[in-house]
């Protein structure tokens, strides 16, 4: 009928007649009856056709299990780089694929950061309560918290107006000049800018009684030990050092030869420049060997005298052993070669520098609390000590004899008022 429908007179002007085929046709087209359609309304987006059949396209590609390490057929480029889906795993409570799943706790995507980085986020949210979410720029957790800053910085600061650096600038320079003047004028150095941390004080935690009568019974264990210990082996000396001569044959108190005599004049200190640490307790005394200064002689309480490296390798060179209560004094002769030791347990020890032998020990019962040597170099056996009767004694080392007893001034200008 179609057909007829379509099928045209040889003129095409003419006009359709009454009774023509094409006539015919439009009157039985208009005459059938319309009936509606019976077929379901199919949807053939995302479908191709197989086999005479509309498939959906997922059902002619072949997906390839992740954990597969071959391939027994061809697979497309598009089916070799699919994302890894599928439905989720019925038995598993995160409701992840199987595929999906690379660690016990579900899926891990991998991303470049740095450790610096990681590191301040993770202890910025176990400190403060939130972090950085990785890849984006949003917070996550407490994100009030973040005006504080991170664990490794703080905010953003402001930056200063120019009125504030000036005015930081001329309180700087004032400070200065006072300092100065008071520099010329000769008065003591006093301190201007305190740090803030100056006013703090260390609060030691408080013991018990039980603690107390501990560390008292210890420290009396250890020194009548050290005292035993002294008095059966005497007097002993420990060289630290490599070489008690060098390859030239000198002595280690020699002073280096690169090394210059600097001027005597004392400064303020400027800065730090060593730490000697070696006395299990406090120092009573420090003295510099005579001349340049190269050694450095430390008295302390733990009944030990060491000698020190000022110049070069800071190191401690030589330790006595000669007391056995704390060391309450030192001095050098004029030449360094020898020294005095004054001890609470009552002794007077001349010591040889170099060697660490004991030369001569004085005891008189008496406690002493300093020991000077003379000062004229050819009387560097007489020693003048204070002893704690308030009279200071001569002693000779030569004979070990007390040779005047003279009484403290303050007594015999009292006498003599």
């Amino acid at each position: 009928m179609d057909l007829l429908e379509n099928y045209g007179g040889s003129d095409d002007d003419a006009e359709e007649r009454p009774g023509s085929p094409s006539a015919d046709a439009e009157l039985f087209k208009l005459s059938l009856p319309v009936l509606p359609s019976a077929a379901p309304h199919v949807d053939t987006a995302g479908r191709v056709l197989l086999e005479g059949k509309a498939v959906a396209e997922a059902e002619t590609r072949h997906y390839l299990d992740p954990k597969a390490r071959s391939v027994q057929y061809n697979l497309p480029y598009k089916d070799m780089s699919a994302v890894v889906v599928g439905p989720a795993h019925p038995f598993q409570k995160d409701g992840l694929a199987a595929g999906l799943k690379n660690h016990r706790a579900g899926h891990v995507e991998d991303t470049h950061l740095q450790s610096y980085a990681f590191d301040e986020q993770y202890n910025t949210y176990h400190s403060m309560g939130y972090a950085a979410a990785p890849g984006s720029q949003a917070l996550v957790g407490k994100t009030a918290a973040a005006e504080a800053g991170t664990v490794y910085g703080s905010a953003a600061k402001r930056r200063k107006t120019a009125e504030e650096k000036a005015a930081a600038e001329e309180r700087k320079q004032r400070l200065q000049q006072e300092a100065q003047q008071q520099l010329a004028a000769g008065q003591p150095f006093t301190l201007t800018n305190r740090l803030p941390w100056a006013e703090k004080q260390a609060q030691a935690p408080e013991l018990t009684d039980e603690q107390r009568e501990y560390l008292a019974k210890a420290s009396a264990e250890k020194e009548v030990a050290a005292a035993e210990d002294v008095e059966a082996r005497g007097p002993t000396s420990f060289f630290h050092g490599k070489a008690d001569k060098d390859y030239q044959g000198r002595s280690w108190l020699a002073p280096p030869r690169d090394k210059k005599k600097e001027s005597d004049a004392c400064f303020l200190p400027k800065r730090w420049i060593h730490t000697w640490s070696g006395h299990t307790k406090g120092v009573n005394a420090i003295r510099f060997i005579p001349g340049m200064g190269q050694l450095m002689l430390s008295a302390g309480l733990d009944g030990r005298v060491k000698i020190w490296d000022a110049l070069g390798s800071y190191k401690c060179m030589r330790t006595y052993l000669g007391h056995s209560k704390g060391v309450k004094d030192i001095n050098f002769t004029n030449d360094g070669a020898k020294f005095v030791s004054v001890g609470y347990d009552k002794n007077i020890r001349l010591w040889d520098t170099e060697t660490g032998q004991v030369i001569t020990t004085l005891n008189t019962g008496k406690l002493y609390f300093c020991g000077v040597f003379h000062p004229e170099a050819d009387k560097q056996n007489v020693l003048m000590a204070g002893c704690a009767d308030k009279k200071i004694y001569q002693f000779d080392f030569n004979t070990g004899d007390v040779e005047q007893v003279r009484p403290a001034r303050r007594r015999q200008q009292r006498q003599q008022a």
